[in-house]
């Protein structure tokens, strides 16, 4: 077994939670924890501690929340501490290259993907968005690029065919714990492995706009979309209800592919609507969308929606 470690960590939100309090229930030290600042959330804009802070606190180990890690003082109050090893995982503040120099053993950062696949901030969701069947975390040595370290430890999972960026999302922050650990055990013995740059790719963050569905594109691609932008930003397609009225935003939940002859059809035209599910053609195959959210209601699966709202979705109807 490996000596136990005095780790600083620096992580957000819930998913670099559950890595400290695997550490915390480790033989290791957990002499701080460094989070974002508090920000405001909710309705009344109130300030709130992250998942971090909060589990940080609940187990008596002092927080440090800088703005940046570029000033001297914050880097001299990381140098106090004189970790052995810093762990970052989701913090989502830059580490200038003093702040890689501190711990005597390095900087260490869990990254939700089988790198140098899908460096950057949406791993989770491209993976799904761009049909991968594998995912899974990888360990590295940080260094001043945009997840360009060495590798040290990887884990993959498979992806399942009805998996969410949600869903996904839940399983890494299982499976990065478990990862880190055993990282973390095996760490004398462990070999860097450069990143080979020319398979590298980089993750892109989702926007709201590239969550309006295109009908010209082809369905499977329409429904990895929206399984990876679930829950954020969802998919949505724009639905004119009455002639005179602005168009309303039709959040898609669940969908899937129908290989059909769909020749007769315009991409976004409705071939039916029924209890099934509200098909629509695509530039190649029909879509076959099950679950829907109207403004102002939760999500349904669309046979309940056509109860009450069955003209909105009169077959023949062209989406926009």
């Amino acid at each position: 077994m490996a000596k136990p470690l005095n780790i600083v960590f620096a992580g957000t939100p819930d998913f670099a939670a559950k890595h400290l309090d695997a550490l915390i229930h480790s033989q290791h030290n957990i002499i701080g924890v460094y989070s974002q600042p508090d920000r405001p959330a909710g309705r009344g804009k109130k300030l709130q501690a992250s998942a971090v802070k909060q589990l940080a606190q609940a187990n008596d180990i002092a927080v440090y929340q800088p703005a940046s890690l570029k000033t001297p003082e914050a880097q001299q109050q990381l140098a106090q501490l004189q970790p052995d090893i810093l762990i970052v995982v989701a913090y989502g503040l830059i580490l200038p290259q003093h702040v890689l120099d501190i711990p005597k053993l390095g900087c260490l950062n869990v990254h939700g993907s089988l790198l140098p696949r899908w460096r950057g901030a949406a791993p989770i969701q491209r993976a799904i968005w761009a049909g991968d069947e594998q995912t899974g975390v990888t360990i590295m040595q940080m260094d001043k690029g945009l997840d360009t370290g060495a590798m040290l430890y990887k884990q993959s999972i498979d992806i399942a065919q009805d998996d969410t960026s949600d869903s996904l999302y839940q399983k890494l922050a299982q499976l990065g714990p478990i990862a880190l650990l055993s990282c973390l055990e095996q760490l004398d013995s462990l070999t860097p492995e450069r990143q080979q740059d020319e398979l590298a790719n980089y993750a892109e963050k989702l926007s709201k706009q590239e969550a309006h569905i295109d009908w010209q594109q082809q369905a499977c691609q329409l429904e990895r979309n929206i399984r990876a932008f679930n829950p954020w930003p969802m998919a949505f397609f724009n639905l004119v209800v009455e002639s005179n009225d602005d168009p309303v935003a039709i959040k898609v939940w669940q969908a899937k592919v129908v290989d059909m002859d769909i020749s007769q059809y315009v991409p976004g035209q409705i071939i039916q609507a029924d209890k099934n599910g509200i098909l629509v053609a695509t530039a190649n195959q029909a879509l076959l969308i099950s679950q829907i959210q109207v403004p102002g209601k939760k999500a349904m699966p669309v046979s309940d929606i056509l109860n009450a709202k069955k003209s909105w979705f009169e077959t023949g109807k062209i989406l926009s």
